[in-house]
């Protein structure tokens, strides 16, 4: 279902727009039908229209409310204001932050009569709100200027965000079996996931047709079916989409999906799978990388995290599937590129291009596997490696250490207490005696960082 665009504060002025002598009364209720028809505000209506400008408008509300107005055009709003509200709420609500006194957010609305609007941006930026007045064009022009820079586009993944989007809509739009048809509903697949915040999508055959589902902390949501008739057509386009063979279903093949979402460009791995029903296709999307600072925000523990990279040993980075390992490890990555060191990174897919950072992605067709990489990568000279999913190769990142490398790798762990049990194995004795750093990760707002002597006390 599409939700309805209305504004609340031009909703119950209107009648006072034709009281001030502004606009007839029967232009307001031509405007309301187009408002209606476009599913548009009645603001945007009236302006559309030409029976009045953004700024007599502006000024018309800011008299009426005794509120404030500003001209986005001619400010510069504070940045770091921008973690208060995430790219979507600012889009759906109309609002961009603008600075912050002591417990009190200033934030530019197109509708400051949103009492529900400033409600759920409070209980989320947990500090009061000051709404002062804009142009819908111009909050909407300057979210798109400020949440493209690289300190706020994974935002989008960082609150749970009831959309209200619904991909079924671009299925019903058409009906014909075109390759545009079918990308474009991928596309609102993968949009709908992202706004639910869900980072794992699942395509699997029924006799009811490809069934959808989304994963989140192990629970699995149901969205739905692509009809049989263009399941053929579906997979073969997703695994074209990801450079895989869509010829060929009887073997697995993983690759890697770019796509947008509104303006921003993100990246799943794809893995697809045969079963008994027909192939599996798995998707797993992952956050672009931002500031290091921005994920761990005591200077002191990033300090000591930069520190332990130069020295032999391992950087291990933990945490619940889903929690953020990538994120954490690709931030760093880019945050230490710019150190002039030769960097290497060991993947099953690569995520994202990091500049200066020499990336190698494993090919399993050609034999290319881990096994092979590890036992070549040291030919290659390099300081710091990064190893995704080492799973039970401890002896040679064990050894690449003894060869005065830093190894940079992750560890799938639910809490410390699973941590533990897991690091108790014999098999692991070496490896864990190496750990410099231990980063866990419990949520976004909670990442522990332990040191050398620290890390023997809670994994003795």
């Amino acid at each position: 279902m599409i939700e309805t665009v209305t504004n609340k504060t031009l909703e119950k002025l209107k009648y006072d727009l034709v009281r001030e002598g502004l606009v007839s009364y029967e232009t307001i209720e031509k405007a309301q039908e187009l408002a209606n028809a476009q599913n548009i505000n009645i603001g945007q209506a009236l302006i559309n229209s030409n029976v009045i400008d953004e700024e007599t408008l502006l000024k018309f509300l800011e008299n009426k409310l005794h509120i404030p107005s500003v001209d986005l055009d001619d400010y510069t709003l504070d940045k770091n204001c921008l973690q208060y509200i995430n790219v979507i709420d600012a889009r759906k609500y109309k609002i961009i932050p603008l600075f912050k006194i002591e417990n009190t957010l200033t934030v530019a609305m197109a509708d400051p009569l949103d009492l529900f609007a400033i409600d759920k941006i409070m209980e989320k930026a947990e500090c009061n709100i000051e709404p002062i007045i804009s142009t819908e064009t111009s909050i909407l022009k300057i979210i798109d200027e400020y949440y493209k820079t690289p300190n706020t586009v994974g935002e989008i993944y960082t609150e749970t965000t009831e959309s209200g989007y619904d991909w079924h809509e671009e299925l019903n739009n058409n009906e014909d079996l075109s390759d545009e048809h079918i990308q474009k509903i991928i596309r609102a697949i993968l949009k709908q996931a992202i706004l639910e915040n869900k980072h794992e999508v699942y395509f699997a055959h029924t006799d009811d047709g490809l069934e959808i589902t989304f994963k989140d902390k192990g629970a699995v949501y149901e969205k739905g079916f692509i009809p049989s008739v263009l399941t053929t057509s579906f997979v073969s386009k997703l695994k074209t989409l990801s450079n895989l063979d869509p010829s060929v279903s009887e073997i697995p093949q993983l690759g890697k999906l770019s796509f947008k979402v509104d303006d921003m460009i993100l990246v799943a791995s794809i893995s697809s799978f045969p079963t008994v029903m027909g192939e599996r296709i798995a998707l797993k999307i992952y956050k672009p990388p931002v500031e290091f600072n921005s994920i761990i925000k005591d200077e002191l523990k990033v300090q000591f995290i930069k520190n332990s990279l130069e020295k032999s040993g391992i950087i291990l980075v933990c945490g619940a599937p889903l929690s953020g390992k990538t994120h954490v490890i690709y931030s760093l990555l880019n945050e230490i590129a710019k150190d002039k060191k030769n960097i290497m990174t060991i993947e099953s897919v690569t995520k994202y291009d990091l500049p200066k950072i020499n990336q190698c992605e494993l090919n399993e067709s050609i034999g290319f596997n881990l096994d092979k990489a590890l036992r070549f990568i040291e030919f290659q000279s390099p300081q710091i490696i990064y190893i995704e999913g080492m799973m039970s190769k401890y002896d040679y990142i064990s050894s690449l250490v003894f060869s005065n490398k830093t190894i940079i790798t992750e560890f799938l762990a639910e809490n410390m207490s699973e941590l533990r049990e897991k690091m108790a194995y014999s098999e692991v004795e070496t490896f864990k005696s190496l750990v410099n750093c231990l980063i866990f990760i419990h949520s976004k707002d909670s990442i522990e960082v332990f040191d050398k002597s620290t890390i023997q006390k809670y994994l003795a």
